[in-house]
């Protein structure tokens, strides 16, 4: 018999992503696109048997950081195999726009992985990953740091009115090149240098091309709910769509604060804000151990702050701020309860790489100093910011998170291997599980959501948000990005002791019609496109 169609995923549960009740059926693919679903007749030339399993739209990565990782092995092991499609970047900080400044500094901060930074927009960036051959679609927010960064450098001050015209500017052409929308990081400097006036300005830019506002905002703990009010007076100025990256309740006494912040955002929703979130379903959070030192320490970049770190009349200042809880800013140190509650898993330095994967407080209690103390001393030896995972969560919020109707999942992580380059650090779990431990532990055990509207939630919903063409959802003419898996089976294995560990439970993922993993093994194809926002449909 003749082959009709190119792949046909035979007789398995379909989710087509819209939170519609499954129903059994086939999917047939030509090309890159999605030929039919439902009952397919006709044979493909290559056959994927999918009784028993969930068919999907492959997953969208919110909150990804794989660009450094796919620089360094393009087959995004850890998220192809948990049926991650399309990483999306730019939390604040994005690969472009660049200057000649900002590159050199790029480089001389790179740790494990090096790369040449060839590129100055952020559209040439995406498509140098992508011309080195990747396996999942990529695409990015242009960073409201990085545009910052770009006119002002790491100063703590507001722009000049030419200085935002400029800024503005940036925002407009990364947006005729299909940027997403404009992304923040307000607890890091230099981008918590930035008032909301500047903020909006960089939205209104956006606005023009359809594209959102999405923001790690300025407190997840003692200011969260004050910042969730900013991010919404921003959204309703700049007339534009908003998402909250990674939602949480930093530091136990901010738990109860849920309740609150989920009223804030439905208040804003029922008066017809696309207001949204994401989240990793992790107790813990990681960043670097220098965001445990005040903003007023980090500016003029990170040569000023190795300076104050050898002040003494700095440092003083710097363990007292670290002692209270931050007053207009976010204090991890005081969040995690302490150096028993921070675990520092990378290191530049060799000499440093030993002390991975112990705490604070145990390096501390080994080098007879105060843990505030040693935490300057590591980042001031390390000369970088020191990787490390938080534990600030609350696993009951978690679960009442996930199971948000406005809810979105990103891993706020790389995209690895368990090989080479990657094991000379320690990665937090959600790295190699976040979708996976969605999936298995918050919907199949605890029952935090069903299944259809969990997959919704990781297709069609950030995909509808995004607004991308013809992505997250299983329907003819979409482009071919499908996730094969058991939902009696799919499940996370990495632990905060053990994270280079892979999910399983996937078994087909194919990305723009073309096979990546088959039977729960890479195929090494590496068709990853660069998907771009509705502003590149206006050129």
């Amino acid at each position: 018999m003749p082959t009709a169609h190119d792949i046909v995923i035979r007789g398995g549960t379909l989710y087509d992503g819209t939170g519609a009740s499954p129903r059994s059926g086939d999917i047939a693919i030509e090309g890159d696109r999605i030929a039919a679903v439902g009952s397919v007749s006709a044979r493909g030339a290559r056959e994927l048997d999918a009784s028993g399993m969930a068919v999907a739209p492959g997953f969208i990565n919110m909150l990804s950081w794989a660009t450094d990782t796919l620089f360094a092995d393009g087959r995004s092991q850890s998220d192809i195999r948990q049926g991650v499609t399309l990483e999306v970047f730019g939390e604040g900080w994005s690969l472009g726009p660049l200057n000649e400044r900002m590159k050199k500094e790029r480089l001389e901060q790179q740790g494990d992985i090096k790369y040449d930074i060839t590129w100055t927009t952020l559209d040439e960036a995406l498509e140098t990953l992508v011309g080195r051959g990747i396996s999942t679609n990529i695409a990015s927010f242009v960073g409201a740091t990085t545009v910052r960064m770009h006119e002002l450098a790491n100063d703590d001050r507001p722009p000049t009115p030419e200085e935002l015209r400029r800024m503005r500017a940036l925002v407009d052409a990364a947006m005729r090149d299909g940027a997403l929308g404009v992304g923040s990081s307000l607890i890091y400097a230099p981008a918590a240098y930035a008032a909301t006036d500047e903020l909006v300005a960089l939205c209104e830019a956006t606005a023009r091309y359809g594209g959102m506002y999405i923001s790690h905002m300025r407190s997840e703990g003692e200011g969260l709910l004050e910042a969730i009010d900013e991010l919404i007076s921003i959204a309703r100025r700049a007339r534009v769509g908003a998402e909250i990256y990674h939602l949480k309740q930093s530091g136990r006494a901010n738990w109860p604060k849920l309740r609150d912040a989920i009223a804030r955002v439905e208040g804003a929703r029922k008066d017809g804000l696309a207001i949204s979130a994401d989240m990793y379903p992790y107790e813990a959070g990681a960043t670097g151990l220098s965001a445990c030192f005040p903003p007023w320490a980090h500016d003029g970049g990170p040569e000023a702050l190795r300076r104050r770190l050898a002040d003494e009349s700095a440092r003083t200042r710097i363990k007292e701020d670290m002692s209270r809880a931050g007053s207009g800013w976010e204090n991890l140190y005081h969040d995690a309860g302490g150096a028993d509650g921070i675990l520092l898993v990378s290191f530049k330095k060799e000499s440093l790489k030993p002390l991975t994967g112990r705490t604070l407080a145990d390096i501390a209690r080994e080098r007879g100093g105060d843990p505030r103390d040693v935490a300057m001393d590591l980042v001031s030896e390390d000369e970088s910011r020191v990787g490390m995972i938080v534990f600030v969560g609350s696993k009951e919020n978690l679960e009442r998170e996930a199971g948000l109707p406005w809810m979105s999942f990103g891993s706020d992580a790389g995209s690895i291997a368990p090989e080479g380059v990657f094991l000379k650090s320690q990665p937090h779990p959600r790295t190699y599980g976040t979708f996976a431990r969605v999936l298995g532990h918050f919907v199949r055990d605890e029952r935090a959501a069903t299944l259809e509207d969990a997959i919704r939630r990781m297709t069609s919903f950030p995909a509808r948000n995004l607004k991308l063409d013809r992505r997250g959802s299983l329907a003819p003419g979409f482009f071919a990005d499908v996730v094969v898996f058991g939902p009696g089976t799919i499940a996370d294995h990495a632990t905060y002791e053990q994270p280079h560990r892979y999910a399983t439970g996937v078994r087909h993922v194919v990305v723009n019609g073309t096979p990546v993993l088959l039977d729960g093994e890479h195929t090494d194809a590496r068709p990853g496109r660069v998907v771009r926002g509705p502003g590149a449909r206006t050129r």
